[in-house]
């Protein structure tokens, strides 16, 4: 049975640390040394938050929920980011778990609108995004901006 939990509300951080560090994908292993070396919410804000997708002690997929991600834009928030789903439960839409996780958490926090910054086409689009523009990233290089709508229709 799978279950949202938090990073740093969780009882186990070693085993979900070594859980995320055993990823294939480069921000991955940054997300891990971040972790590791307690650099995360200095970089993207005291309230950040690492959502995990588990089954048991098994990790499935995993992002951040942050005020501040690869765009330096303070009014931009708030942001999901380093979005990974292991390998071998891809395709089964279980990341939109951590997505409607998000919209609740940035709902409950009053904000109308939720971002993912992205060179990824035809993901976020699944999951209710819609691209909104190109901007830099802090590292160099032009990012797609990607935002979904948390307002519920009248």
């Amino acid at each position: 049975m799978t279950e949202i939990i938090e990073y740093y509300d969780s009882t186990n951080k070693e085993h979900w640390l070594a859980e995320i560090a055993k990823s294939d994908w480069r921000a991955g292993q940054l997300l891990y040394e971040l972790i590791r070396d307690d650099k995360l919410k200095n970089l993207c804000g005291e309230n950040a938050k690492v959502l995990l997708l588990v089954d048991g002690e098994k990790l499935i997929s995993y992002c951040t929920y942050v005020e501040q991600d690869e765009i330096n834009e303070p009014e931009i928030k708030p942001w999901i980011g380093f979005v990974y789903t292991f390998p071998e439960y891809r395709g089964k839409r279980l990341f939109g778990n951590l997505v409607e996780c998000a919209c609740a958490l940035a709902r409950e926090e009053g904000y109308d609108v939720l971002h993912v910054s992205t060179e990824t086409i035809g993901i976020y689009e699944t999951y209710g995004f819609i691209y909104w523009k190109s901007m830099p990233s802090i590292y160099g290089w032009t990012s797609r901006v990607y935002r979904k709508n948390l307002k519920k229709a009248k």
